[in-house]
């Protein structure tokens, strides 16, 4: 990992610790991909849980507006999991 985004990690990991030391909290936490980006709005995403996604081309990423649209849509109609990631789908 690089030094300059490993203070970044241990924040994540640190949080989504503190939300797991609270079990009887309602939270839900969410694991961006690799990589986060501007980009267009397309609608389209893949959810999943504790493990890192990729797209179809290998790549873990997805637009920062797609993003959003992920996190509105657990807001709206939340899954079972507490633990999400989002990608990027073709």
């Amino acid at each position: 990992m690089p030094a300059a985004i490993r203070p970044v990690a241990l924040a994540g990991i640190a949080q989504l610790r503190t939300c797991r030391d609270h079990p009887d909290a309602d939270w839900v936490y969410l694991c961006p991909p690799a990589l986060l980006a501007p980009g267009e709005r397309t609608g389209r995403y893949r959810r999943g849980a504790d493990t890192l996604l990729t797209a179809a081309d290998g790549r873990s990423w997805i637009s920062a507006e797609d993003l959003a649209t992920a996190v509105l849509d657990e807001l709206e109609a939340p899954g079972p999991e507490r633990l999400i990631t989002v990608v990027h789908a073709d």
